[in-house]
C-alpha cells in the first residue's frame, strides 16, 4: 500500500500552480512612466519577411500575411505600408477618354498625378467656353455680312441667268414668266403675251417660226434650271467653308489655350487635336445647344450632357495622394476589384458610355499596395480568379460578369486595359495559407512571400519588460488612464494564461488590448486616475461571467444529481476524466465518468463513443492505443483473451481528442484487477503504447472545472487532480485554488506514467516486473496478469471444449451416413 509521503512524492507545491511577474526590476510607477519604445514585440521574423516582401520589385513576390485573427497583422501592415509609401513616388492618373473612331472602345490616357482631375475641368470650361463663343461667332457682323454676301452672289448668278434668258426672249418676242409651277415661255406681240386665240390665228409659218424660237429658248432655260443646284451646292459649300473658318478661328483660340498648358503632354496634345476636329465637324450642335442655353430653354447641366463625348472620366484620382497609395478593400468582390462599367436608365433601356466606367481596388491601388482579406477574396464569386489574372497580366481589363460568363452577348463597352503594378498583399490563417498552397499550383508563383506572425513569445524578464513598454504604448496610442505596476503584472499573468504556457506570453494584441480598455472602464467607474490591479481582475471576471451562463448551468447539473459524479469513496471499473467545453472564445472544465467492464474475448476494446459515432478519429485512436498497451504490457508472449468496453457515462454529444485515454486506461486497469479507483481524484493525459503519460491541453480549465465541484459540495482535503508531468509548466490557477492547495484542502498532482497514476488512484503499489518477468503479489500490475491468465486459460477450456463436440458431431455423422 501507497502511503500519505508516497502521494507526496507527486504533489505538487503551490509555487508550481502559478508562476507570478516581478517587475521589480523595472523602475516605474505608472506605465505613463514608460517609454513605449517597442517595436513589434516578438514578430522579428514576421518583420524580416514583410521588409523583405515589400522591398523586392521583382514579379511574383506579393505577399501572404499569415496567423490567426488578433494579432495585429493588419494593423502592423498598415503601418509599414504606410511608412514605404510615404518616401515612394505618387504614381500618375488614369482617366478613360471617348475614342471618337470607335465610341465601344473608350482609350485610357495616363498623366501626371493631380493633371487628371485637372483634365476634366479643363474640358467641362472649354464645352462651356465654346457652346457661348461658337453661337456668338456665327451671330458677328463679320459672320452675317460673309455668309449674306455668299448669298447675295448665289442670287445675284441666278437671277443673271435668267435675265439673260430673259432678255435674249425678248428680242426674239418671247416672254419668260414665272409662275407657281416655274417657269413658262408665251410668244408676244406689241409689247404683250398673245392669247392662245391671237395665237392660232396666225399663218402657219410665224407659228412654226415661233414654236422654233420658243424650243431653244427653253432649251437654253432648261440648261441653266440644271445649273442651279450645283450653283446651290457651290452656295453651301461656300457656307461650310465660311462656318468651318469662323469655327477654327473660335475654337483654335480655346483649344490653343488648352494646348499650351499641356504641351509637355504628347497623349493629351493628341487628344486634345481629335477634339478640336469633331468639334468642327459638328459645330451645328455647339450652335444649336448654346442658343438654346442662352434662351433659357433648358437645363444648363441637360445641354452639358449632350457633350459628354468630350467629357474626361478620371478613373484614378492621384492628386491627394502623397507618395504610394496603400488600398485596404474590405468587400473584395469581382466588381468592387476589377471595376464596372454602369448603367442609366431611361425610356424602359439601359444605356451606357465611357463616363460610367468606374474603377475597382486594382485601379487605385496602381502604382502602390492592395490589401485584402483572403477568405474574403475567395468567398466572393470569381474575384481569386479575376485577381490572380490580373496580377499574371499587369493589367485589369474591365469586363462585365455577364460577358466573361458568356450569358449575354448584346453590344457593349470594351475600355482599353490599364497597365497596373501594384504589390498584393494578403492576411489570412495558416490553413487557408497551405490549403492554398497545396490546391492552387498558381498561388505560390504569385504569393512567393509569406509573413508568418508569431502567436506568443519566450517569457522572461527582458520580454515582461518590453510586454510592460507595450502595454504603456497602447495605452497612450488609445488614450486610456495609466496603469500601475500591479496592473501591469496581472496583465502579464493573464496573458501567459490565453496562451495556456506559464512560460509563454501570447501576443493576440486584440485580446489585450480588450482587456486593457475594460480595465479603464472599470477604473473610471469608480472615479480613479490610474488603472489598478483590482481594474483588471475585475474586467477578467466580469468578462467570464458573461460568457458563463452555460457553465452554470452544467455546474448545476452535477450538483442537483442530473449528472452522475462521485467525488469521494471508491469504485471498480469508474473513474473521473476531465474534458474541455470550447464555445468560442470562451472554455471552461468538465468532469465526467468514465466506466470501463472487462470478460472473456478476442482481445478488443470496444470504444462505445465510437460504436456509436459519437467520438472523433484522434479519441479512437487513443481507445485503439490502449489495445496495444495491455497486449505488449500483459501478453507480450501469448495471445490476450479479453474483451472490453470503455464509455462516458450520459454523454450525448461528439467527443474528440486523446486526453482522456489515461483515466480510460486506468478504468480498465481497474476492471481488470478489481481493485477500486478512490472517487476524490480526477484524471486527465494521454497515454501511449509504453504507458507514458503525455501532454493535453486545457489543464487549467480541467483543474477548475473539478475544483469548482468539490468546492461546491465541500472540500475535504483528499481531492485533486492528477495531471502530466509535462503540463505543470502550463499551470496558471486561479487564485482560490492555489489558496485551496496553500491549505491542504485540495492538491494537484504531476505523474509520468501509468504506473504513477494507479499508484495514485488506488492506494496500491503498481509493481515492477522482477528478473523473471513477474510483478510482486498483492500489485496491481500483478492483480491485471494474474486475471489476464485466467481469461487466457479460460479461452483455451472453451476453446478445447468446442475442438471435443465439434468431433463428437464429425463422428455422429459419420455414422449416420453409415
Amino acid at each position: 500500500m501507497m502511503n500519505n509521503n508516497g502521494q507526496n512524492n507527486f504533489k505538487l507545491a503551490v509555487e508550481s500552480l502559478y508562476h507570478h511577474c516581478d517587475l521589480s526590476k523595472v523602475s516605474f510607477n505608472t506605465t505613463a512612466d514608460l517609454e513605449d519604445s517597442y517595436e513589434h514585440l516578438g514578430q522579428k521574423r514576421a518583420m524580416d519577411a514583410l521588409k523583405f516582401g515589400i522591398g523586392i520589385k521583382h514579379d511574383g513576390y506579393n505577399l501572404y500575411v499569415q496567423g490567426s485573427t488578433g494579432l495585429g497583422k493588419n494593423t502592423t501592415v498598415k503601418k509599414l505600408l504606410a511608412k514605404e509609401a510615404s518616401t515612394a513616388e505618387t504614381p500618375p492618373d488614369w482617366c478613360y477618354i471617348n475614342n471618337f473612331s470607335q465610341h465601344h472602345k473608350p482609350l485610357i490616357l495616363e498623366l501626371p498625378a493631380g493633371q487628371g482631375h485637372q483634365l476634366q475641368l479643363d474640358m467641362l470650361q472649354l464645352i462651356e467656353d465654346l457652346l457661348v463663343a461658337i453661337p456668338a461667332a456665327f451671330e458677328s457682323d463679320e459672320y452675317r455680312t460673309r455668309a449674306q454676301a455668299i448669298q447675295e452672289e448665289y442670287k445675284q448668278k441666278e437671277m443673271m441667268a435668267f435675265k439673260k434668258i430673259s432678255d435674249s426672249a425678248d428680242e426674239k418676242n418671247i416672254a419668260l414668266l414665272r409662275t407657281p409651277g416655274g417657269y413658262t415661255l408665251g410668244p408676244m406681240k406689241d409689247g404683250r403675251v398673245i392669247t392662245p386665240d391671237e395665237f392660232d390665228k396666225l399663218d402657219e409659218k410665224e407659228k412654226e417660226e415661233i414654236k422654233r424660237v420658243i424650243a431653244e429658248i427653253e432649251k437654253e432655260l432648261i440648261e441653266t434650271i440644271h445649273k442651279v443646284p450645283d450653283w446651290y451646292k457651290e452656295n453651301r459649300d461656300k457656307t461650310k467653308q465660311l462656318n468651318r473658318e469662323i469655327s477654327e478661328v473660335v475654337v483654335n483660340q480655346s483649344i490653343a489655350e488648352l494646348a499650351a498648358k499641356y504641351a509637355e503632354l504628347p497623349d493629351v496634345l493628341s487628344y486634345v487635336e481629335t477634339v478640336k476636329q469633331d468639334i468642327i465637324n459638328n459645330v451645328n450642335d455647339f450652335r444649336k445647344f448654346g442658343a438654346e442655353m442662352q434662351a433659357g430653354e433648358n437645363n444648363h447641366q441637360m445641354i452639358l450632357s449632350a457633350f459628354t463625348r468630350y467629357q474626361v472620366n478620371v478613373l484614378v484620382d492621384n492628386s491627394q495622394t502623397n507618395g504610394a497609395p496603400v488600398i485596404f478593400e474590405d468587400n473584395p468582390t469581382y466588381l468592387n476589384l476589377i471595376g464596372r462599367v454602369e448603367h442609366i436608365a431611361q425610356y424602359g433601356t439601359l444605356l451606357t458610355d465611357f463616363t460610367l466606367i468606374k474603377s475597382g481596388a486594382l485601379h487605385r491601388a496602381n502604382g502602390g499596395y492592395l490589401v485584402l482579406d483572403a477568405r474574403k477574396v475567395l468567398m466572393s464569386p470569381f474575384s481569386w480568379e479575376g485577381l490572380k489574372r490580373a496580377i499574371h497580366a499587369h493589367e485589369v481589363v474591365i469586363e462585365g460578369l455577364e460577358k466573361m460568363l458568356s450569358l449575354a452577348s448584346t453590344t457593349s463597352l470594351q475600355p482599353e486595359p490599364v497597365s497596373i503594378n501594384v504589390k498584393v498583399v494578403l492576411t489570412g490563417s495558416r490553413l487557408l495559407y497551405y490549403l492554398l498552397k497545396q490546391y492552387d499550383p498558381e498561388f505560390g508563383l504569385l504569393f512567393k512571400v509569406a509573413a508568418d506572425f508569431a502567436e506568443d513569445i519566450e517569457r522572461n524578464e527582458e520580454n515582461s519588460e518590453l510586454y510592460a513598454r507595450l502595454v504603456a504604448g497602447l495605452q497612450k496610442e488609445n488614450e486610456l488612464a495609466p496603469f500601475n505596476k500591479n496592473a501591469v503584472q496581472r496583465i502579464i499573468e493573464h496573458c501567459s494564461r490565453l496562451v495556456e504556457d506559464s512560460e509563454k506570453l501570447s501576443l493576440h494584441m486584440g485580446g489585450l488590448l480588450d482587456l486593457l480598455r475594460e480595465g479603464d472602464y472599470w477604473a473610471r467607474q469608480e472615479n480613479r486616475a490610474e488603472i489598478s490591479e483590482h481594474d483588471i481582475q475585475k474586467a477578467i471576471d466580469t468578462r467570464r461571467n458573461r460568457l458563463d451562463q452555460i457553465h452554470q448551468r452544467v455546474h448545476e447539473q452535477v450538483l442537483r444529481g442530473d449528472y452522475l459524479l462521485d467525488t469521494s469513496g471508491e469504485k471498480v471499473a469508474q473513474i473521473n476524466g476531465l474534458s474541455v467545453i470550447q464555445l468560442g472564445d470562451y472554455s471552461f472544465g468538465r468532469p465526467s465518468r468514465i466506466t470501463a467492464t472487462a470478460r472473456l474475448g478476442q482481445g478488443k476494446v470496444i470504444d462505445i463513443e465510437r460504436e456509436a459515432k459519437l467520438g472523433g478519429a484522434i479519441h479512437s485512436k487513443g481507445v485503439l492505443i490502449l489495445s496495444s498497451y495491455l497486449a505488449n504490457r500483459y501478453a507480450k508472449d501469448q495471445p490476450i483473451s479479453l474483451s472490453a468496453s470503455l464509455v462516458f457515462e450520459q454523454s450525448y454529444g461528439y467527443v474528440e481528442g486523446d486526453s482522456a485515454s489515461a483515466a480510460e486506461l486506468c478504468a480498465l486497469l481497474s476492471a481488470l484487477s478489481d481493485v477500486a479507483i478512490k472517487q476524490n481524484f480526477s484524471v486527465t493525459g494521454s497515454v501511449n503504447q509504453y504507458g507514458e503519460i503525455q501532454t493535453i491541453g486545457g489543464v487549467n480549465e480541467k483543474i477548475e472545472g473539478f475544483f469548482d465541484i468539490c468546492n461546491a459540495r465541500g472540500l475535504t482535503g483528499d481531492q485533486g487532480v492528477i495531471i502530466p508531468h509535462t503540463n505543470v509548466k502550463h499551470l496558471m490557477l486561479r487564485e482560490d485554488i492555489r489558496g485551496a492547495v496553500e491549505q491542504n484542502k485540495f492538491a494537484v498532482y504531476s505523474v509520468k506514467t501509468i504506473d504513477q497514476m494507479m499508484q495514485l488512484l488506488t492506494g496500491k503499489d503498481a509493481g515492477v516486473k522482477d528478473v523473471n518477468g513477474n510483478y510482486p503479489q498483492g500489485t496491481v500490475n500483478y492483480l491485471v496478469q494474474r486475471r489476464v491468465e485466467q481469461l487466457n486459460k479460460l479461452h483455451k477450456t472453451f476453446s478445447d471444449d468446442s475442438k471435443i463436440h465439434k468431433r463428437d458431431f464429425t463422428r455422429k455423422n459419420e455414422l449416420k451416413s453409415k
